[in-house]
């Protein structure tokens, strides 16, 4: 007996993980094939075969699964950013890389539900910033502050460059996933070029 009740906690939070897991797969299908306006609650609990109790156990309503749909995607994102640092690319290399890295990374995470979208569909936003987020931005933040101290970028303020980048990118890869076929290449081009167009115009580092 003694067991038994040693084992039921890790047993119950397994039971959690292939539950929520179960629940982000099935969005992924659902938002993909009706669309995320169309989609219900109701439609994610059924592709799950999870009772609709325990579904509002994690999730209160379709947006909460999104924001955790972005959320993972941000989490999983991270480490090839990461991977892109102390390579020994120019200022230059990493934005085309860390863009080119994100579009494709968002192409291939909506590849079933963007495909699927009529065109011209509006790609929501998360409110506010999650952890996972938040670890994106500092890593953007602080690979730039690094060329900055190293004097291989623009002598700027990291946080409002990565801000500024970020922002590029989410409204251009946003734009990107609305259209058919999903440009990666070009997109990555544009963004590029908006964002080394715009840096060109920041101040120099002092000599």
């Amino acid at each position: 007996m003694s067991q038994v009740a040693y084992l039921n906690p890790g047993k119950r939070e397994q039971t959690k993980v292939a539950n929520r897991q179960a629940i982000l797969d099935a969005a992924r299908e659902v938002f993909g094939e009706l669309g995320y306006e169309t989609a219900t609650v109701r439609d994610i609990i059924r592709r799950t075969g999870l009772a609709a109790g325990t579904f509002y156990n994690y999730y209160r309503s379709k947006e909460e699964v999104f924001a955790a749909l972005a959320d993972d995607g941000a989490r999983r994102f991270a480490p090839i950013l990461k991977s892109l640092r102390g390579k020994g690319y120019s200022f230059e290399e990493f934005v085309h890389k860390a863009i080119s890295s994100y579009f494709g990374f968002i192409a291939d995470e909506h590849a079933n539900w963007a495909a699927r979208r009529p065109a011209g569909e509006p790609h929501l936003h998360i409110q506010g910033e999650t952890p996972e987020m938040a670890a994106v931005f500092a890593e953007i933040r602080d690979a730039m502050a690094e060329d900055i101290a190293e004097r291989r970028g623009p002598f700027a303020d990291p946080d409002y460059m990565a801000a500024a980048c970020i922002a590029i990118a989410r409204e251009v890869g946003d734009k990107m996933l609305e259209r058919r076929p999903v440009d990666t290449a070009g997109a990555t081009e544009f963004a590029v070029s908006m964002i080394l167009g715009g840096l060109k115009g920041l101040p120099k580092a002092p000599a």
